[in-house]
């Protein structure tokens, strides 16, 4: 899964650095390590249109990859509405605003602790 040995919470804030460089809105880092064992966190972002959401996506995967941390798989690259990006420690998930809002991950996570921090910060 990664080359060398990068903790959660730093693979967490390298993915946010990623997608504030080029402009997310409404990232939001939910942990969910009490919830599930297939991942730590997931973060969960918006895209301004599907060109903006591969972008996004992209972004972070080559932030990563400088890092040492291989994807262990990606989905929905091609559409452009929503892009999920596995990096094993956690999962990036990055949508339009519409897709988000009708899957609505941070509902479906509710009870998990959510990153109030992130969720607002970007629209200071």
């Amino acid at each position: 899964m990664t080359d060398k040995t990068m903790h959660s919470e730093d693979l967490v804030k390298v993915a946010i650095a990623a997608l504030e460089e080029i402009k997310a809105q409404d990232i939001t880092t939910i942990d969910v390590r009490e919830k599930t064992s297939i991942t730590d966190y997931m973060v969960i972002a918006s895209g301004t249109s599907s060109r903006h959401v591969k972008s996004l996506v992209d972004n972070v995967l080559e932030k990563t990859k400088e890092q040492g941390v291989r994807p262990i798989g990606s989905e929905g690259l091609d559409s452009g509405e929503w892009a999920l990006l596995d990096l094993g420690d956690i999962v990036v998930h990055v949508m339009l605003p519409t897709t988000r809002q009708f899957y609505d991950l941070e509902r479906l996570w509710q009870g998990a602790e959510q990153s109030r921090a992130q969720q607002g910060g970007e629209r200071e």
